[in-house]
């Protein structure tokens, strides 16, 4: 089988980095399978994303579960990666990691060197986030939760009490396949990052 590249970005044109570019912030994108994660990277990326997405056949059937995603006929297999300009020094790089409990041994890999995640949420299927969030914990990485709204669900309030999400932890909705919702759950982790480490620049000069 060969790899995908996705088309979903607003980017229809190669945009070169910046010379003057030093300094790379790497931010990672977690979540459950078919939680939206290729979506967000594809829908906010300046370039056309890397996105390491493989057709999913039979050899798939009783590993992974996607009768509750049954549209989705590609699985990302190793991850998806996008690019952010920020200021003429500052770059963010966004890495999707994959869903699947298969793969989850990439996910450390993904983790070193992050300064913050985003925990992208199915609100039909709350319990494919449990996983991220202890990865995320044990990692002591700081992270936001954003709830891709396919469909009506529960309340953020609802969503924080059964994640069992402290108060510190931002929770918002978002709708992944839209560019400014993206980017709002990407301005929300800088916020946090930005309270949680006095030494990042404020959302302003980033965004």
């Amino acid at each position: 089988m060969r790899s995908t590249t996705s088309d979903q970005t607003a980017a229809t044109t190669r945009t070169p980095l910046r010379t003057t570019a030093a300094d790379a912030l790497k931010i990672v994108i977690v979540g459950g399978f078919g939680a939206g994660k290729t979506t967000m990277v594809g829908s906010v990326s300046e370039i056309r994303p890397l996105s390491t997405e493989e057709l999913m056949t039979q050899a798939s059937v009783g590993i992974d579960d996607a009768s509750r995603v049954r549209t989705k006929t590609t699985t990302t297999v190793a991850f998806d990666f996008g690019r952010i300009t920020l200021n003429e020094s500052k770059v963010l790089y966004l890495f999707g990691a994959p869903g699947q409990q298969r793969f989850w041994f990439v996910w450390d890999q993904l983790f070193a060197g992050s300064l913050g995640a985003v925990v992208l949420v199915d609100a039909r299927r709350l319990e494919d986030s449990w996983y991220s969030i202890d990865r995320l914990e044990h990692h002591r990485t700081p992270f936001v939760v954003a709830v891709n709204r396919f469909t009506d669900g529960p309340t953020l309030d609802s969503v924080r009490e059964a994640l069992a999400l402290s108060p510190e932890v931002p929770l918002i909705d978002c709708d992944a396949r839209e560019r400014s919702s993206s980017k709002h759950v990407l301005i929300t982790l800088i916020e946090h990052l930005t309270r949680t480490y006095d030494q990042l620049p404020a959302r302003e000069s980033m965004l």
